[in-house]
C-alpha cells in the first residue's frame, strides 16, 4: 500500500507535524507500505518532497530555500509566509528546490491512504479530511465531524455541559468586547467573582499547549498579558525597547516571530503615541465605538519578515512614538477562561479495539516542574515525568479509563485520539482539550502508552492504518474496494508474523548516566527504530547504567524502552529487580488488547533483564554504541567489548580516550600545526587553596569573555560564557560542588534553564572565545565523517558538507543540536553567496576536517565543531572547537543532513557504520 504521509501544514504546531511526518516515514513496515512524503507548507501547499528533506532539524532549515530568501543581516530565519506575497513563479521556483508540487486532482494518483500527521487548525479541525472524502482517499484518525469538535475548544465545553459531563466552570471573551472594553480591571473583577483564582486563559482553536496562561492572582497587567498571549498580539512600550541592548532587540524579535511561544508573522504593526491610544479608548466607549482615529493618521504597516520587523520598532521609537501594537493574522478572535482545576495531569490515548469500541490505554501522569505543561515540556524529553500508569489505586484508574472512553464516544471520535485531564483530590475526573491527532515523536504519549500492550511503533502503525480503513468502509466510503483492501493488508499482516527470515543481531546500547543521558536515549531509541523496520537487522535495545567503576547492563522490553527519558527507564529497571509485579491495571488492559497484540506482534512484554557482557556477546553478532560523553566516548566500554570480540561502532579504545578529553585533543592538534584557541585547566585543588588567586590567574590569562566547560564531558554539557568575576565564581561553585543538588544562587547567576544540568568536576577546560577577529565572514560549523576500507585495506576518510549552525543563546544548547524543532542548521554552510567560491571554502573547511580524523586516528565516524574565519583575501581559517566520536543519532540531528546530501538515506548511514565496525573486528583477528 502506498500511504501518503501528510506533515508539516498551516500551524503553529508545524514543526512537531514535520517531526512527527518524519517518525511514521520511519516507522512504516517497509514489508507492508510504501511512504510518500506529502510536506503541506504554511501556505497548504501540497508538496511531494525529496526524501532528503525529512531529516531536517526544522522546516526553516531548507523551506524556504535560502536562495529564495533575501539576505538576513541578523541570521533570522523564517517561513515562507515571511517572504510576503509570492507570484506564481516564485512560488514554484522555491517548491522546485525541495520537491515538486502536487495539485489535489493528483494525489488520488500518489496514494491509496493518507496518513495524517498534522496539527492544529488545517490538520484536525475537518478541512483535510472533508478534501480527502471528496477526493475518495481513506484517511487515518477521525472524520470530518469529530475532528471539528476536536479542535475548537469552546465547542467541546458546551457539548461536555450538554451531556452532564464534568468541566471545568467557563466563561468566553470576545476580542471585540475586549478591545472594546472601558475598565479592563472590572472585567478582570467580574471573571474573578464568577470563576474564582487561578484562572487558565485559552487561544480556543490552537494545539493544548499554545496561547495558555494560568493567572494566579487578579493582577491587571498579568491579566491584558494573557488576554494578549490568547489572542496572540503583544505591546511594546518605547522604554522597554530602548533599556534593551541590541543583541538583545533581536532576541526579541526572533522569541516574538517564534510560533510556539510568540505571536508568529506575519503581523499588523500599529505604532502610536500614548495621548493618541488614550484618545480611541475614550471614543471606544462612547455610543459611536466604532469611530476610531483613521489609520492614516498613525504608522500602521503589515510587517511580514523580522528584520522588517527590527526596522519598524526602531524606527517608530526613533520618530517619537510611544508604544508598538503587535496582532498576528492568524490570531484568535476569542478567549477561553477557565477555573483553574486543582490535580494531578494526565493524558491518555484511546484507541478502537478490533470490535469498533473504544479501549483506553494506561493513563499517564505528567508530573510537571511548572505549573502548566507548556510545548517544551510536553515535547523535550526530561523537562516533565510521564508516570504511566498514573500513581493511583486500580479502581481509580479504572474510571479515568471509562471517563476517557466515554467522552471518546460522546464526541465520535474514531480510531484514536489523546484525551487530557486532571484527578483532583476529591476523586473527581475533569477532561479537557481532546485531540484527535497526538503528537508523534518516538517517546510521545502516542507511542509511549502503546508500547504498554507490547507494541512497537511499526506495529502501532499498522494496526492504525487498518483500522482506519474500517473506520472510513463504516463511514460509506467505497465499501466495496476498502474491503478487498482491507483483506489484502490483513494476508500481509498475517504472512508478515509468519516470516522467519534470519537477521543480524544488533545490541543497541543506550543511556548511561552522564548530563546527555537523555539525549543518548533519544539516540538508541532511533536507532532501533531505523534497523527494526529493515529487513537485515534485528536490533535489541540494552541499557546501561552503573558507574565508572562497573557499567550495568539490561535488555529492556519495548514498553520500557519508549519511557519518556533515562531515568524514566532506571527507575523501572529498579522496580523489576526489587521484585515489583506490573500494575494490575497494566495486565488488565493487556488482556483486554489481546487480540491486538497477538494480531501485530505475536508475543507478550517481558521485564527489563540484566546481562553480563558474555551474555551480550551471546545474544548479539555486534554492537551500537548510543551513548554520549562518559561512558561510551571515552574507550571503557570498548575496551569492555574487544574482550568478547564484539564489533562496535565508533573509534577504538585509544582514539576515544583521547577525542573525550578536550584538553589532551586540543593539545595534540596544536602539535599537528592545527589551529585551536587558547586554553588551559582549572583544578579544584588550586580553587580550594587559593580561590582568590584560582580566579586572579585566570583573568590575567584569559580577558572576559571567556569560554568555560568541563574537559571530559559531552559536547554542550555545562558549556557556559563567562562574562565576569561573578560568573566565573558560580561556574566554580558549581562544578567543584561536593553535594549532588545545584546551588540556587550560582544557578541563578548562571541562568540555568529548567532541569538544566551541570556536572560535578575536579578540574575544568578555559578557553578564550573564538570571535570573527576582523574576518569578512565568521561561522560556527559541524562537520560529520565517515570511514571505510578501499581496495588495498587502507582506511578512507569521506568528510560531508558542513552544516552552520545557529545558536540561539550565547553557545549552542543540547535540545539546539540534537532535538527536533530545537535547532537552527543550515546544511550545507553559507560560507559565500557565490556558489563557486563557497564550495572552494568549503573544501578547504573539508581538507581540516580530514586533517583532524587523521591526527587523532578517527574511525567510523565523527563530527567535530569548529569556527571557520574567512578573510577579506579569501585566506580560510578553521579553529576546531572539539571532537565527538559517538555524535548524537538523534532522528533530526545536523549529521542525517549531511549525509542525506551525500546520497545516504538514514538507515544506509547506519548500516556503513556497523558494516565498518564488523571489518575493523576482523582485520584484528589473526588469521589462521
Amino acid at each position: 500500500m502506498k500511504i501518503g504521509i501528510f506533515f508539516g501544514g498551516t500551524s503553529r504546531e508545524r514543526e512537531i507535524s514535520f517531526a512527527g511526518g518524519r517518525t511514521v516515514f520511519d516507522n512504516l513496515d517497509k514489508a507492508l507500505f510504501q511512504p510518500v512524503p506529502i510536506f503541506v507548507d504554511s501556505l497548504g501547499q501540497f508538496i511531494l518532497l525529496d526524501w532528503q528533506f525529512i531529516y531536517k532539524g526544522t522546516i526553516r532549515d531548507f523551506y524556504p530555500p535560502v536562495s529564495s530568501q533575501p539576505p538576513s543581516l541578523h541570521h533570522l530565519q523564517v517561513y515562507i509566509e515571511s517572504l510576503g506575497e509570492l507570484s506564481h513563479d516564485e512560488r514554484f521556483e522555491a517548491i522546485a528546490k525541495v520537491g515538486r508540487e502536487v495539485k489535489v486532482q493528483e494525489l488520488p494518483l500518489l496514494m491509496d491512504f493518507a496518513f495524517l500527521a498534522l496539527h492544529g487548525p488545517g490538520g484536525e479541525d475537518g478541512s483535510i479530511q472533508g478534501l480527502l472524502e471528496w477526493l475518495g482517499i481513506p484517511y487515518s484518525g477521525s472524520g470530518i465531524l469529530p475532528s471539528a469538535f476536536g479542535i475548537d475548544k469552546i465547542a467541546q465545553k458546551n457539548l461536555l455541559r450538554a451531556t452532564n459531563q464534568p468541566t471545568p466552570d467557563f466563561r468566553v471573551v470576545k476580542a471585540e468586547e475586549w478591545d472594546t472594553a472601558a475598565d479592563k480591571t472590572a472585567m478582570l473583577r467580574v471573571l474573578v467573582k464568577q470563576l474564582g483564582l487561578p484562572l487558565v486563559l485559552k487561544a480556543p482553536r490552537q494545539g493544548s499547549s499554545l496561547g495558555i496562561s494560568i493567572l494566579k492572582t487578579a493582577d491587571p497587567a498579568a491579566f491584558e498579558q494573557a488576554m494578549q498571549k490568547a489572542l496572540f498580539r503583544r505591546t511594546v512600550t518605547r522604554a522597554e525597547w530602548t533599556a534593551l541592548t541590541d543583541e538583545a532587540k533581536v532576541a526579541w524579535v526572533r522569541q516574538l516571530a517564534d510560533i510556539r511561544d510568540g505571536i508568529g508573522l506575519p503581523v499588523v504593526a500599529l505604532a502610536l503615541n500614548e495621548g493618541l491610544r488614550t484618545k480611541n479608548e475614550e471614543w471606544r466607549t462612547q455610543e459611536n465605538s466604532s469611530f476610531l482615529i483613521p489609520h492614516s493618521s498613525l504608522s500602521e504597516a503589515s510587517i511580514y519578515h523580522p528584520e522588517t520587523l527590527l526596522d519598524f520598532l526602531n524606527l517608530s521609537f526613533e520618530e517619537g512614538a510611544e508604544l508598538v501594537q503587535l496582532s498576528s493574522t492568524t490570531g484568535e478572535t476569542q478567549v477561553l477562561v477557565e477555573s483553574f482545576v486543582a490535580g494531578r495531569e494526565f493524558s491518555c490515548i484511546v484507541v478502537e479495539n478490533e470490535n469498533g469500541d473504544p479501549l483506553a490505554l494506561p493513563p499517564t501522569e505528567i508530573v510537571k516542574g511548572e505549573e502548566m505543561f507548556d510545548y517544551r515540556s510536553k515535547y523535550l524529553p526530561g523537562l516533565a515525568r510521564k508516570v504511566t500508569p498514573i500513581d493511583l489505586p486500580e479502581a481509580e484508574i479504572s474510571a479515568i479509563r471509562k471517563a476517557c472512553q466515554r467522552m471518546f464516544h460522546t464526541f465520535g471520535f474514531q480510531v484514536y485520539a489523546r484525551l487530557d485531564g486532571f484527578y483532583t483530590p476529591s476523586g473527581q475526573i475533569f477532561l479537557n482539550d481532546p485531540n484527535t491527532t497526538s503528537g508523534m515523536l518516538p517517546a510521545s504519549f502516542f507511542f509511549h502508552q502503546a508500547a504498554e500492550i507490547g507494541l512497537n511503533p511499526s506495529q502501532f502503525l499498522t494496526y492504525l492504518i487498518r483500522t482506519s480503513l474500517a473506520a472510513r468502509q463504516r463511514g460509506g466510503m467505497k465499501p466495496t474496494q476498502l474491503k478487498q483492501q482491507i483483506e489484502r493488508l490483513d494476508q500481509a499482516v498475517a504472512a508478515r508474523q509468519s516470516e522467519a527470515t534470519e537477521r543480524i543481531r544488533v545490541a543497541v546500547i543506550m543511556g548511561g548516566y552522564s548530563s546527555e543521558r537523555h539525549i543518548s536515549v533519544e539516540s538508541g531509541r532511533n536507532i532501533y527504530e531505523k534497523l527494526s523496520s529493515s529487513a537485515k537487522y534485528a536490533p535489541v535495545p540494552v541499557f546501561l547504567t552503573g558507574s565508572a567503576q562497573e557499567h550495568k547492563l539490561y535488555v529492556l522490553p519495548v514498553n520500557v524502552m519508549l519511557k519518556d527519558n533515562a531515568d524514566d527507564i532506571r527507575e523501572k529497571i529498579e522496580h523489576a529487580e526489587a521484585g515489583e509485579a506490573p500494575h494490575p491495571i497494566l495486565e488488565r488492559i493487556r488482556r483486554e488488547a489481546g487480540a491486538i497484540t497477538s494480531t501485530y506482534a505475536g508475543q507478550a512484554l517481558a521485564q527489563p533483564r540484566r546481562i553480563s557482557f558474555e551474555e551480550l556477546a551471546e545474544m548479539a553478532d555486534e554492537v551500537f554504541i548510543a551513548l554520549h560523553g562518559r561512558p561510551g566516548e571515552d574507550g571503557a566500554l570498548q575496551q569492555e567489548l574487544e574482550r568478547f570480540n564484539l564489533p562496535y561502532n565508533g573509534s577504538g579504545v585509544a582514539s576515544s580516550s583521547v577525542t573525550i578529553n578536550k584538553f589532551e585533543t586540543n593539545k595534540r592538534l596544536r602539535e599537528a600545526g592545527l589551529l585551536v584557541a587558547e586554553h588551559r585547566m582549572a583544578n579544584k585543588l588550586e580553587w580550594q587553596a587559593d580561590a582568590e588567586g584560582f580566579y586572579r590567574g585566570l583573568e590575567t590569562q584569559f580577558p572576559y569573555p571567556f569560554i568555560a566547560k568541563p574537559a571530559d564531558d559531552g559536547c554542550s554539557s555545562a558549556v557556559k560564557k563567562i562574562k565576569n568575576r561573578a560568573e566565573l565564581e558560580a561556574f566554580s561553585q558549581l562544578i567543584f560542588r561536593t553535594q549532588e543538588d545545584l546551588m540556587a544562587g550560582p544557578a541563578e547567576v548562571l541562568h540555568l534553564g529548567f532541569k538544566e544540568e551541570f556536572p560535578q568536576k575536579d578540574a575544568f577546560l578555559v578557553e578564550t572565545l573564538i570571535g570573527r577577529d576582523g574576518a569578512a565572514h565568521f561561522l560556527e560549523i559541524t562537520g560529520g565523517l565517515l570511514t571505510s576500507y578501499d581496495e588495498d585495506g587502507l582506511l578512507d576518510i569521506e568528510v560531508f558538507e558542513a552544516s552552520e549552525a545557529l545558536a540561539t543563546g550565547e553557545v549552542l544548547s543540547l535540545e539546539e543540536k540534537f532535538l527536533a524543532g530545537e535547532g537552527q542548521n543550515i546544511t550545507p554552510a553559507r560560507y559565500d553567496v557565490d556558489a563557486v567560491e563557497r564550495q572552494r571554502i568549503s573544501n578547504e573547511v573539508k581538507a581540516v576536517l580530514r586533517r583532524v580524523a587523521e591526527v587523532l586516528d578517527i574511525q567510523g565516524y565523527a563530527r567535530i565543531d569548529a569556527f571557520v574565519r574567512v578573510r577579506q583575501e579569501g585566506e580560510v581559517e578553521v579553529l576546531i572547537i572539539e571532537v565527538n566520536s559517538l555524535p548524537g543519532m538523534t532522528p533530526a540531528t545536523c549529521i542525517f543532513h549531511q549525509t542525506a546530501l551525500a546520497g545516504y538515506t538514514p538507515y544506509e548511514f547506519i548500516d556503513r557504520i556497523l558494516e565498518f565496525g564488523k571489518a575493523r573486528a576482523a582485520k584484528a583477528v589473526p588469521a589462521n
